[in-house]
């Protein structure tokens, strides 16, 4: 590229240099701003300077100075703060829907919008090695094609598998193509989901994301039957308990009140309390009442008990019959 070509690109290598090695600890002056500009073979005078400055402040650049007997420049305002970017790194490094590889990449990308210097901050929380990770390099092409078929409001076919006792892959009904209507995503217990009418079943579904392969776009559109027609992502999601499929019901659930927080966490502050008596509380919520829910109420012993209804009562008292046997 000739000079002449590299000067009229000055503004933007001004604006560059601003944005990657400024902050508000880290103004720069406009003799250190000409000496960047030789690294990339641009001469200025402090004039011209001055002038790109004005410009770029006038484009919508959040250029801050600070007065002095040698001003001082530095971005203010930028799309991210660095308590924002710590929170999506953070989210990063803990998802174990993410592989080690993609959140190395995405932490990257996240530190260039900032500074040199505030992503070094950043980079010093980065531990993404004691993380459990998904394996599945595959997943991020599985996004892009089910999200092409919402698109294009088509179907999908696709192969779904588990991993047997010797962490090998293993297909689910002999490898043979499961086909679905997909309408959406969610995340739920760490783990992605796409949740789709599901054939087979002829209702709704769920599938984890990393366990899905071969997926391929059919030219079938997407159906919707029934209470698909009215679908709603948001909604679904509240009802249905760590992913798992099946019918939901309403059940009334009494939990000691030092649970309530766990109780908000797990069904939203939506979620209406009636009191019971100084120590415990009611909810109603609709689930699906599969064992990983019946899992989940386990967990606080005493503190928690089934109201209704009573076919539910009597799968806990079963469950918890069966474990007893084991010991």
């Amino acid at each position: 590229m000739g000079a002449n070509s590299k000067l009229k690109l000055k503004p933007f290598y001004i604006m560059k240099i601003l944005m990657e090695q400024t902050d508000e600890q880290h103004p720069i002056t406009v003799n250190e701003l000409i000496e960047e500009l030789r690294k990339y073979e641009i001469s200025a005078e402090r004039k011209s300077i001055y002038a790109d400055i004005e410009m770029l402040m006038e484009f919508g650049l959040d250029i801050i100075c600070q007065k002095g007997r040698a001003n001082q420049y530095f971005i203010g305002v930028r799309d991210f703060e660095l308590p924002e970017l710590k929170l999506l790194v953070d989210a990063v490094q803990s998802s174990r829907f993410i592989t080690y590889k993609k959140s190395e990449e995405l932490i990257g990308k996240l530190e260039k919008l900032t500074s040199v210097h505030e992503a070094q901050e950043l980079h010093r929380h980065v531990v993404i090695s004691d993380q459990i990770k998904t394996m599945n390099e595959s997943i991020y092409y599985n996004v892009n094609d089910i999200n092409k078929a919402i698109q294009e409001n088509k179907q999908i076919r696709f192969k779904y598998f588990d991993y047997n006792l010797d962490k090998q892959v293993e297909y689910r009904r002999n490898g043979e193509w499961y086909y679905a209507s997909p309408y959406a995503f969610t995340w739920d217990d760490d783990n992605y989901y796409m949740i789709a009418f599901y054939e087979r079943y002829e209702d709704i579904s769920n599938f984890r994301v990393d366990r899905m392969t071969s997926i391929e776009v059919i030219d079938e559109d997407r159906v919707f039957e029934g209470e698909c027609q009215a679908f709603n992502v948001a909604d679904y999601s509240k009802k249905i308990f760590r992913m798992f499929s099946g019918d939901t019901e309403k059940v009334k659930i009494q939990f000691d009140n030092s649970l309530i927080n766990v109780v908000i966490d797990r069904f939203g502050k939506e979620v209406e309390i009636q009191k019971v008596d100084q120590d415990a509380f009611v909810i109603e919520v609709d689930v699906v009442a599969t064992n990983t829910f019946l899992s989940w109420l386990f967990m606080f012993g005493d503190k928690v008990k089934i109201v209704e209804p009573e076919s539910l009562k009597e799968e806990m008292i079963s469950t918890i019959m069966k474990i007893t046997h084991i010991y």
